[in-house]
C-alpha cells in the first residue's frame, strides 16, 4: 500500500500573455507547496500563457480581422513547444522540489504550429514524463486549440498512485472517462477554466463515479489582470473575471479542501490510498459493478 502523501492545487493568476514571468511564478509556487511537503502539485488549464476569456481574436462567423490575426500572433509566442526550453525549466523545477508536477499550457506544435491546450505532467527525477493534448476544444477555443486525437488519454503508474485527468469539459465526456477508469485510475486531475457551481456538482460525481481522490484547479482572474490594451479588447458587458472554485474531493464525494473562491490560494490534503479500497467496497467502475458482458467498449480494443 502506498503510503499517504500530501497533495496541493493552486489557484492563480498568470502574468497573462507572458510564458517567461509566469514561469517565474509558477517556481515560487511550487517551492512554496514543496516546502509545506506537498509531493504533487497540480497549477490551472493553460496556465501558461493563461486562459484568453473574452478575447474573439477578432473572429465572427464568416470574418476575421488583421487586428484578430495579431492578438493570436502574440498569443501563439507566448506558447511553449513540447518539449523545450520551458519543459526543460519546468523538469529541473520538478527536480529540485523533488514533486510530480502537473500544469495546463497551451501547445506550439514544432511542425504545423498549430496550438494545443495541453496537460504536462513531470516527475521528481526531472522527467517529461506525459503530454495529453485536449480532444474537443469548447465552442469558441476552437479558433485557437486544435484537437488532440486521443492517443494520449493515459494512466501513469507513479511512485504515489495511478494519475491521469482531463483537462475542463472534457470530464463531461463520459467516455473519455471511462477510458482512464479503465487503466485503474487513482489520482484524478481536473484542470479548468470554469467557475460555476454545476463545476463543483461534476467533480463531485466524477469522485463518487471513479472512486478516485479528484482535484479542481481554475485560474483566478480579474479583468485588471489582463495587460492594458487587452482590457480595451473585451466589451464592457463580457464578464471576465473567473472566481476560482479549485477544490480537493475524496473517493466518496466527500470535500477536503475548498472550493477557494475570489483570491489567490494553495489548497492541500492528504492522500490516503486506503480512502480508495474502503470506497471500491460497494461501487467499482471497472471491476464489481461493471457489465462487461453488456457493454463493449471499443477505445480499450484499440489500444
Amino acid at each position: 500500500m502506498i503510503p499517504p502523501f500530501l497533495a496541493a492545487v493552486v489557484q492563480a493568476s498568470p502574468i497573462f500573455f507572458d510564458k517567461t514571468k509566469t514561469i517565474e511564478k509558477i517556481e515560487a509556487l511550487t517551492r512554496q507547496a514543496a516546502s509545506d511537503k506537498a509531493q504533487l502539485v497540480l497549477f490551472p488549464e493553460v496556465f501558461i500563457p493563461g486562459y484568453p476569456r473574452g478575447l474573439t481574436f477578432g473572429t465572427l462567423i464568416g470574418s476575421r480581422s488583421a487586428e484578430g490575426r495579431e492578438l493570436f500572433l502574440r498569443y501563439w509566442e507566448n506558447a511553449i513547444e513540447v518539449p523545450g526550453k520551458e519543459t526543460d525549466q519546468l523538469a529541473r523545477l520538478a527536480k529540485e522540489t523533488k514533486t510530480y508536477l502537473a500544469i495546463g499550457v497551451t501547445e506550439k506544435d514544432k511542425v504545423s504550429d498549430t496550438l494545443y491546450c495541453s496537460l504536462l505532467y513531470f516527475s521528481p527525477e526531472g522527467k517529461l514524463i506525459h503530454k495529453h493534448r485536449k480532444i474537443k476544444p469548447t465552442a469558441a477555443e476552437r479558433i485557437i486549440w486544435g484537437e488532440g486525437d486521443g492517443s494520449d488519454l493515459t494512466v501513469l503508474d507513479t511512485s504515489i498512485g495511478k494519475i491521469g485527468g482531463l483537462i475542463c469539459w472534457e470530464n463531461y465526456m463520459p467516455l473519455a472517462r471511462t477510458a482512464l477508469y479503465d487503466q485503474g485510475l487513482e489520482i484524478y486531475l481536473a484542470p479548468t477554466a470554469d467557475c460555476r457551481d454545476s463545476w463543483q456538482a461534476t467533480l463531485n460525481h466524477i469522485a463518487c463515479e471513479s472512486r478516485s481522490f479528484v482535484f479542481g484547479c481554475n485560474q483566478f482572474i480579474l479583468k485588471e489582470n489582463y495587460p492594458a490594451d487587452l482590457q480595451k479588447m473585451v466589451a464592457d458587458d463580457l464578464p471576465v473575471d473567473c472566481t476560482g472554485g479549485s477544490v480537493i474531493i475524496s473517493p466518496l464525494g466527500k470535500t477536503l479542501a475548498g472550493p477557494l473562491y475570489d483570491k489567490e490560494g494553495i489548497l492541500y490534503a492528504e492522500i490516503d490510498h486506503r480512502e480508495i479500497i474502503k470506497a471500491k467496497m460497494d461501487f467499482d467502475v471497472i471491476g464489481h459493478y461493471a457489465r462487461p458482458d453488456i457493454f463493449n467498449f471499443e477505445w480499450k480494443q484499440k489500444k
